[in-house]
């Protein structure tokens, strides 16, 4: 599968509202532990896309995302860039994402690389990261270097309504500054 990995600025996520909003929708729908539970509340996906935007506009996300044939989104993944004085050197990854359609094509490994190269453009040597534990995603940060820090408990309820325990995991880059 072809697939082309492009940063999206402010402008382009607003043109992009809508095909972003059902990216989100379907990774909801599926069960993806990204913060929502499903089912979304009409709207909910597209006000999300609209709190990113002030980060985007003032520098402190970066946002890449997956473009297949026709250009049709594939898929996203964020920097969330800490600007406070003492963690100006890491970010924490957010909101990785890939249509259940589009899975187990090194999409994913295709987002987090490139959010890697981000980071080390903006000078960021350590990346963080949570995602429930036992997810497949685990596999996948486990693949591209991230290493497991340890697992919280009852951190996260599921779509069932459980308390889910969380695994957190980092990344220090070689290239960047310390």
């Amino acid at each position: 599968m072809d697939v082309v990995i492009e940063r999206l600025g402010p402008d382009a996520v607003v043109r992009l509202a809508r095909p972003l909003a059902e990216l989100l929708e379907d990774a909801v729908d599926s069960g993806a532990s990204i913060g929502f539970l499903p089912p979304l509340a009409s709207g909910e996906a597209d006000a999300y896309w609209s709190t990113v935007l002030p980060a985007l506009r003032d520098g402190s996300r970066v946002l890449v995302v997956a473009r297949g044939a026709g250009g049709a989104l594939l898929g996203t993944a964020q920097l969330d860039l800490c600007t406070r004085p003492n963690g100006r050197h890491r970010a924490e990854v957010v909101k990785v994402i890939v249509h259940t359609k589009a899975r187990r094509r090194g999409i994913g490994r295709a987002l987090m690389l490139a959010l890697e190269d981000e980071a080390r453009r903006r000078g960021r040597s350590t990346l963080v990261l949570d995602t429930r534990r036992g997810d497949p995603a685990e596999r996948l940060y486990a693949a591209v270097g991230y290493t497991l820090a340890g697992v919280i408990p009852a951190y996260a309820r599921s779509a069932g309504g459980a308390l889910e325990p969380s695994a957190f995991y980092y990344k220090l880059l070689e290239g960047g500054t310390t």
